[in-house]
């Protein structure tokens, strides 16, 4: 982790990202990529004090599983502890294992992301916060101190559905795509958040639309290739047409090619190909 991140930080990426997988299923039915995931913010609390500049991000926490209120106490010590670099990727989670074991229900989930965020920002940004909701229940209290970033650290709601789509347009300062997004029409997703958040008075220019990119490296043209899979120059040259999309942000995730990703892959032999994919897809500077 740390060579990594430090990796990026000289070649001038803006940002290092991890997300959220509390568990497995026993019979192992789900993909290896989540067999071995770290908490998010414990990883990035780790990093924030071996980096300087490189921002931090998670993509995504799911609400339904965390107190608004446990949370904002985290990621206001995080953005503290790292100088102010915090990216916050929220989500509602599609796993009925974990939501069963952390007692959570997808029962009014929409309803319960709004408030989730209504307490969020009052907890950050006023003297005194109170809620008084469906969901949760705030008594007059000080949350102190505040995060670095003012008035809170950037919010990213992630999901794909036409209803969190607009979510996102209407309370969110952006968003962020999930590992199977559909990137040949991505352009889709983003024009209903740029509509919703006009609809709600808000300015779309304003907003961050940020890719989660699966990338997969092959030693030559697949048949049928998808974004973001083959050579690196075919994948450099992805990153130009994500943009022409509206995406205005993207980060490398390799945790899908199962030579890096998997907990049988080589460690020296993954980091090798992290360094090679590091090195090519490095930002003009």
């Amino acid at each position: 982790m740390i060579h990594v991140a430090r990796r990026a930080e000289q070649l001038g990426y803006h940002s290092l990202w991890t997300f959220q997988r509390l568990l497995v299923p026993a019979d192992l039915h789900w993909s290896e990529t989540y067999h071995s995931v770290q908490d998010p913010l414990i990883t990035l609390a780790f990093l924030a004090a071996h980096t300087r500049r490189i921002r931090l991000g998670v993509a995504v926490l799911n609400m339904p599983f965390i107190s608004p209120v446990v949370l904002a106490k985290q990621t206001t010590t995080l953005d503290i502890l790292a100088g102010g670099r915090l990216d916050l990727g929220l989500g509602l989670g599609w796993a009925d294992e974990e939501y069963q074991a952390t007692g959570a229900t997808k029962h009014r989930r929409g309803r319960l992301a709004e408030e989730f965020l209504a307490v969020l920002r009052a907890l950050w940004q006023d003297d005194v916060a109170e809620h008084h909701g469906e969901f949760y229940q705030v008594p007059p209290t000080r949350l102190e101190p505040k995060p670095v970033q003012r008035p809170h650290p950037p919010i990213l709601l992630g999901g794909h559905a036409p209803a969190a789509l607009g979510r996102a347009g209407r309370l969110a300062d952006g968003w962020v795509s999930g590992s199977q997004a559909d990137l040949m029409s991505i352009g889709d997703a983003i024009a209903t958040v740029q509509a919703a958040a006009a609809d709600a008075g808000r300015d779309p220019r304003s907003l961050r639309f940020v890719c989660r990119g699966a990338v997969r490296v092959c030693p030559s043209n697949p048949p049928e290739r998808q974004p973001l899979t083959g050579t690196l120059e075919q994948i450099r040259s992805d990153l130009d047409r994500l943009a022409e999309a509206g995406i205005t942000e993207l980060f490398v995730d390799l945790n899908f090619d199962p030579e890096i990703g998997s907990p049988r892959a080589d460690v020296q032999a993954s980091l090798r190909r992290a360094d090679e994919v590091l090195d090519a897809l490095a930002p003009t500077r």
